[in-house]
């Protein structure tokens, strides 16, 4: 005899305006960041029997609230009044999920990341739930200056964490991170995988030049600053040209990108608000990716690019070593260290393989099976029965 479906409901600042179909009261939301392991999960969930899955999400800039279906999942947009969520201490953000939550009756809930407060509004809720980090902000704080909201929410990170009994995250160094910090906690290391396009990528890479390619908001955690400023001593020695997939708004980038010489600037190209079906077309077309991040729990464009088979330069920190074989798949540079990064391109450039903008088949082989959706789906899913067993009987 088949079980009725688990009722799971999604807290979530899920990335709605990147849909293909909305219903005409939404489809003016501006884009914000696509947050595409979550899209990559919701297909995956969305072929399944014996689950029912609702998605709630709160918008200051939509008329009204209103839920609709799609590919047999329920989508709860809920009007949440302008600048009323972190001054409330996410106070309003649980009355109006709370209502929400009382119709639709989940068995659990989904709290998706600690950033926007869905932990610790899940904490307050009465319902079993578990909590999946996406940013290690707790982390991000010893090594990185952090604005004055991320300093909340670091604060309220480690309030959501201590009340919590189940998170799920990426990376072994996320794993041990919260079992050092959090020792009560029980995790599930569930990674957050890149849709199927990037794992079906043609490969046809553009070598002369070298078409070096980064992904992401600029900024310093990013390291944005160093590859410009490593480029920049190698605009004399290798012909390479660099495409930014990303938002460049903002003057962090304008400052960094006027200390370096007008001869890197005219070889950077931009592409902005891409899906996930024209990043993949620039990871096909790229001979490798460069990251030089200061600071990520399990940086999603660098496990997009393994995937894809495009070599990867990348710093040597947190979930970047999981994804990142040196001379099997990419290189990796000492962390925030300019000159190591350097070198490191330097050496890709001339790399047998690297160079060449290919990898090793049995890498790509092995990161295409620890990456894939259909192994995501498998371990949330796997999370989802634990957090229900851990729930006391009613």
């Amino acid at each position: 005899m088949s079980r009725a479906p688990i009722v799971v409901a999604w807290i979530s600042d899920f990335p709605l305006e990147w849909l293909a179909e909305l219903p005409p009261a939404l489809k003016s939301l501006p884009r914000e960041h696509p947050a595409t392991w979550q899209l990559v999960l919701l297909s995956e969930f969305a072929q399944r029997a014996d689950l029912q899955l609702h998605i709630l999400m709160l918008r200051k800039n939509v008329t009204e609230s209103l839920s609709f279906q799609q590919g047999g999942v329920t989508f709860h947009v809920l009007k949440v009044p302008p600048a009323s969520r972190a001054t409330s201490w996410f106070w309003v953000d649980t009355v109006l999920l709370r209502r929400k939550l009382r119709e639709i009756r989940p068995q659990l809930v989904h709290a998706w990341g600690t950033e926007r407060g869905a932990g610790l509004i899940a904490s307050r809720l009465g319902y079993p739930y578990l909590v999946t980090i996406q940013g290690l902000l707790t982390w991000y704080h010893q090594l990185v200056p952090l604005g004055y909201y991320e300093r909340f929410a670091t604060f309220l990170e480690r309030a959501t964490l201590k009340r919590a009994r189940l998170v799920t995250t990426e990376s072994t160094f996320a794993v041990e991170f919260l079992r050092a910090h959090f020792p009560h906690l029980k995790i599930k290391q569930a990674e957050h995988a890149p849709n199927w396009r990037f794992h079906q990528v043609v490969r046809q890479p553009q070598i002369g030049p070298v078409r070096l390619l980064t992904v992401g908001t600029p900024g310093y955690r990013k390291g944005t600053d160093l590859l410009l400023q490593a480029l920049d001593k190698l605009v004399g020695e290798i012909d390479f040209e660099l495409t930014l997939v990303g938002t460049v708004s903002g003057a962090y980038f304008e400052t960094q990108s006027a200390l370096v010489s007008e001869a890197l600037r005219r070889r950077i190209s931009f592409r902005k608000n891409l899906n996930a079906s024209e990043v993949a077309t620039e990871m096909s077309k790229a001979t490798m990716l460069v990251l030089p991040t200061r600071a990520d729990t399990s940086p999603n464009a660098v496990k997009e690019a393994v995937v894809s088979g495009v070599p990867v330069v990348a710093s040597a920190i947190g979930g970047v070593v999981d994804y990142v074989i040196p001379d099997k798949n990419g290189l990796l540079c000492r962390p925030a260290d300019v000159v190591s990064l350097e070198e490191q391109l330097r050496l890709a450039c001339r790399h047998s393989l690297f160079s060449r903008g290919t990898v090793d088949p049995a890498t790509l082989a092995r990161m295409r099976a620890y990456l894939s959706p259909a192994e995501m789906n498998r371990r949330f899913f796997a999370a989802y029965e634990e957090t229900l067993a851990l729930a006391p009987s009613a």
